[in-house]
């Protein structure tokens, strides 16, 4: 300290001023002595507040409007920075009456203050402190005066000297509300915005002269317990002029002190699990404003608050069982940018906090789409090719491979268009085995789908989903059919610069990926499985598909309009199979209430058919379908589509089908008992929950049935049909089917196993 400083010193103290000064003084150099600090070492104003770092980052929307706040420091909790008009004056008041009195009157050291404590100290008498505003803030703007103990006697000079300085370079309201912003109060509560917003549950402006008296308090002992904190809040309240407000102090103290770790008052919870994915994809530090880092994420604020409000309101509605939740994501089509973004229910979920868009769940009747546009591409199949809808049985390393499909119709012809849109098992299994699993593995990778094992451990059973994906990877992969087959990854960083259309490698050609669009949007391609009116119709153009796991775990609803791509998963985080909730039923209502509110803003129509795809009338025959306007790629139309049976012999109608088979494949015809044709001995059957009940059936076929004898099938000991040919609703378990004449003699038995979920409807 120079001599100049040191007589103004004496000079606006008096001689308790020289007393407690030169005592100081003394002190230092009796110990280690630092170096005179520069003032030049404080930072100004500005740079204090820009260094200034919230605790939390803070995700906005494309709007710069808050969605979320996401944790990343844990050294302390801050909130924003606040300015003075934006701090309650009361609490403006209680701070100066209880740390700093003359605070508009000193030059940054209150020197009689000093005197009186130095004094004190002489003479063995309580201790008091001394330190200004301007002191305090000084020790948490210089790291060499932060102490987590008592300072040293050279510590308290260098406060003194900086503080002098500060007051010289910051104005007084300067001081006070960094001040405020950078003081701790309680526990982690660093800052009044914290300290406000935590444990009164308001915000700063409108803390009342209690709350104020008892932060206030908190500044000069942050960590005491109830009782005396309110003790001294009262003092802070007597010396306020308002003795009265000391009535329940404690109460109101013990009250405040349990929401010490407590959420943020009016914290923005929009997207919890989408701010975290941003927070993670920030890989360089953004600018900084006055409140924090903050990071303009790419989703939309009104529709992230549409598909919560869906969310929340369709599965209340669901009959579903205990924890039934769901998890959304909406893309935008050309930039890959994620506009909304929901991992779960919210207070309605039993694990809130699992994001459920990236848990890998069995992908079910989703990944059919993809199949048929590889068929599509490899020109193996038009969406007017007939597929044969009737049992199958495929030999695979661990055995007989069975896929069932269960339709009113059961066996039969359909084109590769009703197979697809109805969600027809067996025809896609029929795809496959033209495909191959390996080579449709492969696809799935470049569409960038996590799969975990190779083509051959999934096998036949893939074309039915029996691979487990994320709802974002799945949302994505259609995106790349909405994208005309190019795939490019997700976007969770708005940029302006960058909001052009992103190109992605082509996974299929334009051409195959229209053609699955325009197949997916055909309602009526897909009545015979859904209805005309069902949650897959939409007011605008929109293609969709559905999905359901084994047992009704999982169900998905995935879809894309010319604009958007919207994925919707419905669940629960136990892997629970749900009571009579399929994809169109439970994650149905959900896209279909997105992708209208989409349309509301915006007209969406078919995207132009490409060059590669031509239109032609075709007809069939036998008329299985109805003739049409069918689309092809270039080179591959027909107008006429006829059934073919093997060897190039036509299909005989209405034959029996196990004779028919018989005569196609040029074997003699037996002659003998009658005898179960299908399903044969061993037969394992799978439902399909996707599919509604009443149109569930297993085909019951009995050969060699003399013209005019009559025939009984019975499972177990229950009559369940008659006749060469009969129908019947499977329900699960092991069943033994057993055909008999109308004596009650056994003519023949067969053992099938049924799995899946229990259908309600009468037989």
């Amino acid at each position: 300290m120079s001599r100049r400083t040191f007589s103004v010193f004496c000079a606006a103290g008096g001689w308790r001023g020289k007393v407690g000064l030169g005592l100081m003084v003394l002190a230092m150099s009796g110990g280690q002595a630092e170096p005179a600090p520069s003032p030049d070492a404080l930072p100004s104003f500005q740079a204090a507040r820009q260094a200034y770092r919230a605790s939390d980052l803070i995700v906005l929307d494309r709007q710069d409007h808050v969605l979320q706040r996401v944790r990343q420091d844990f050294q302390g909790r801050r909130g924003d920075w606040l300015a003075l008009e934006d701090i309650s004056p009361a609490l403006l008041q209680a701070v100066l009456v209880s740390e700093d009195r003359r605070f508009h009157e000193h030059h940054g050291v209150d020197v009689p203050a000093i005197a009186a404590a130095a004094w004190q100290w002489v003479a063995n008498g309580p201790r008091r402190g001394a330190s200004t505003v301007s002191m305090q803030l000084v020790g948490m703007l210089d790291e060499h005066l932060r102490a987590y103990g008592a300072r040293t006697p050279a510590q308290k000079v260098r406060q003194v000297v900086q503080a002098w300085a500060l007051e010289r370079r910051w104005d007084k309201d300067e001081i006070l509300e960094a001040y405020l912003n950078l003081a701790p109060f309680r526990g982690e509560l660093v800052g009044v915005d914290s300290a406000a917003r935590v444990l009164f549950q308001k915000h700063a402006a409108g803390l009342n002269a209690r709350e104020s008296a008892l932060l206030a308090a908190m500044l000069r002992s942050p960590n005491v317990a109830a009782g005396l904190l309110a003790r001294r809040a009262c003092g802070v309240l007597e010396a306020m002029d308002k003795p009265e407000a000391c009535d329940n102090l404690t109460l109101a103290a013990q009250s405040a002190l349990r929401r010490s770790a407590a959420p943020f008052y009016d914290g923005a919870d929009l997207a919890p699990h989408a701010a975290r994915r941003v927070a993670a994809s920030v890989h360089l530090s953004p600018s900084a404003g006055d409140e924090g880092v903050r990071v303009r994420s790419t989703l939309e604020g009104d529709l992230q608050r549409a598909v919560l409000s869906s969310v929340q309101r369709r599965l209340g509605s669901l009959n579903a069982g205990v924890g039934v939740d769901a998890a959304v994501v909406v893309l935008n089509n050309a930039t890959g940018d994620v506009l909304a973004y929901v991992g779960s229910a919210g207070a309605a979920s039993t694990a809130p906090w699992v994001d459920h868009a990236q848990a890998l769940r069995q992908a079910g009747s989703t990944l059919k789409p993809f199949l048929y546009a590889q068929a599509f591409d490899e020109l193996r199949l038009t969406p007017a090719s007939l597929l044969d809808d009737s049992p199958v049985g495929l030999a695979t390393a661990s055995g007989l491979y069975t896929p069932q499909n269960y339709d009113e119709r059961f066996s039969g012809w359909v084109t590769s268009r009703t197979a697809l849109a109805a969600s027809l098992n067996i025809p896609a299994v029929r795809v496959l085995t033209m495909v191959s699993p390996e080579a449709f593995h492969d696809r799935l990778l470049r569409l960038g789908l996590p799969l975990t094992e190779e083509g051959g451990f999934y096998g036949y059973s893939l074309a039915l989903g029996s691979a487990d994906v994320s709802l974002l990877s799945l949302t994505n992969a259609f995106r790349a059919l909405a994208n005309g087959g190019r795939t490019s990854p997700v976007r969770w960083l708005a940029d302006k610069a960058q909001d052009a259309a992103v190109a992605g490698p082509p996974v299929f050609s334009e051409s195959a990926a229209w053609m699955v669009g325009d197949v997916l949007s055909d309602r009526q391609a897909r009545v015979r499985t859904f209805g005309m009116d069902s949650p897959l119709e939409t007011t605008i153009w929109s293609a969709v598909k559905t999905g359901t796991s084994k047992d009704m775990r999982d169900n998905w609803c995935l879809g894309w309009s010319s604009l958007y791509t919207v994925g919707v998963w419905v669940g629960n985080s136990a892997g629970d199979a749900m009571r009579e909730v399929s994809g169109v039923s439970g994650a149905g209502p959900i896209w279909q209430d997105i992708m209208n509110w989409l349309g509301q803003r915006e007209m969406m129509t078919q995207p132009a058919m490409p060059e590669g795809v031509v239109q032609q009338r075709v007809s069939f025959e036998p008329s299985f379908e109805p003739p049409r306007l069918e689309v092809f790629m270039a080179g591959t139309q027909q107008s006429v589509v006829r059934a073919v049976a093997r060897q190039d012999k036509p299909l005989p109608e209405r034959e029996d089908q196990a004779i028919a088979e018989q005569k196609m494949q040029g074997g003699s015809l037996a002659v003998g008992r009658p005898r179960i044709a299908g399903p044969v001995d061993g037969t394992l059957i799978a439902l399909d929950p996707d599919i509604p009940p009443a149109n569930q059936r297993l085909q019951l076929r009995a050969a060699n049935v003399p013209q005019g004898q009559e025939v009984y099938w019975l499972a177990g000991t229950q009559t369940i049909g008659q006749g060469s040919v009969s129908y019947w609703l499977p329900m699960p378990g092991r069943q033994v089917l057993t055909l008999t004449d109308k004596d009650g003699t056994v003519l023949d038995r067969v053992s099938i196993q049924v799995r899946g979920a229990t259908l309600a409807v009468a037989p």
